[in-house]
């Protein structure tokens, strides 16, 4: 079977030596001779795997002991919900940096729980991270989606802030060395640069954690799992496992500073073809581009279809924009090959100039 290039926007492509580590693993973890799959979570083999992944978590990050390191079997969404429910009290106010749909959902859901301030807007053409930050008089934390997949613009630094740092890193996450400093809360979908589905990562200031409500169901309090090691209930085995094999696997690269060096770089090849073409333009102004997800259009919707046709005859899959905003998107997560842009700006070139 002849592997695809997955450009998908998550679930994402994942290092095939991890992938093939996991298909030992689901027969016999560790020499156990039970599968991943099978260990209970409150079995000492498990309990292996947790405190492995930690590790190696704590040191590609560079993350002391000053921050926990929780594991909820959730994405990213449930958090838009959970952090105003834990940190925006009666009469607080949130910040929030709206720079495109995740973002703006996050919002959504702060506004259910209390008070919002919209500190920034890249509305309506969300083509770039606004420069110029208004604050409130004294909010209770600051909200920012560090990568925006569905308009391909990022922070090239977090903003500076009056109030403690909240960031859904989902779709950047240990792409680029972290930042901790003034963050209290970080937190991650997987299934873009870590793993699979249904897990997410969450970093966080143990100090702040404590600050949050206490009168949530415990799951719904991040204190919860940091005081029990994320093993309040069941978690998702499986994806913590897979998580500890990608953080090893990017220290085996060469750390976060090699990971950003290598995106950076693939980026680039995409982002000069685009340049210079005369049918394919990108969406993202140079300042605010993003090194994970390249979002672009061609001259006509005609050409974009022949472009998707192409491709998955050439064994390149996942290109076609989000549904809200159409387009084209390559998504180029740490696990994407450099090969594959390559053979990306080889096909948009041939289908501009009507060749193969």
């Amino acid at each position: 079977m002849a592997r695809k290039l997955n450009f998908s926007s998550g679930p994402a492509a994942l290092p095939e030596e991890v992938l093939r580590n996991a298909q030992g693993a689901l027969l016999d973890l560790d020499g156990s001779g039970i599968g991943i799959l099978e260990h209970s979570h409150r079995g000492p083999e498990f309990g292996r795997v947790l405190e492995r992944t930690e590790a190696a978590i704590r040191e590609v990050g560079g993350i002391s002991d000053a921050y926990a390191i929780l594991f909820v079997t959730a994405g990213a969404t449930h958090h838009f919900a959970m952090v105003p429910q834990n940190f925006l009290g009666a009469g607080q106010t949130a910040d929030y940096c709206d720079t495109g749909i995740w973002s703006g959902k996050a919002i959504e859901e702060a506004r259910r729980v209390g008070t919002v301030h919209v500190a920034c807007s890249g509305a309506p053409a969300f083509d770039a991270v606004p420069r110029e930050l208004t604050f409130s008089p004294a909010p209770r934390y600051v909200h920012y989606t560090s990568n925006e997949t569905i308009y391909g613009t990022q922070w090239a630094t977090p903003p500076v802030a009056p109030a403690p740092l909240v960031c859904d890193a989902s779709s950047d996450i240990f792409s680029r060395p972290l930042v901790l400093e003034n963050h209290a809360l970080i937190y991650a979908g997987a299934q873009k640069n870590l793993g699979p589905s249904g897990i997410s990562l969450v970093i966080a200031r143990k100090d702040f954690l404590e600050t949050g409500a206490v009168d949530l169901p415990p799951l719904a309090q991040y204190r919860t799992y940091a005081k029990e090691q994320s093993m309040h209930n069941t978690p998702n085995t499986f994806g913590v496992y897979i998580i500890g094999e990608v953080v090893s696997w990017i220290r085996e690269q060469g750390g976060l500073s090699a990971m950003a060096e290598r995106n950076t770089r693939k980026a680039k090849v995409v982002y000069d073809f685009l340049d210079q073409s005369t049918l394919w333009k990108g969406h993202a102004q140079p300042a605010s581009r993003s090194m994970m997800n390249i979002t672009f259009r061609g001259a006509t919707r005609e050409l974009e279809a022949t472009m998707l046709a192409r491709a998955e005859e050439r064994g390149l899959s996942g290109l076609k924009g989000h549904r809200s905003v159409g387009g084209l998107r390559a998504s180029i997560y740490n696990a994407f090959p450099e090969e594959g842009v390559q053979r990306l700006v080889e096909l948009l070139d041939d289908v501009e100039h009507g060749r193969g």
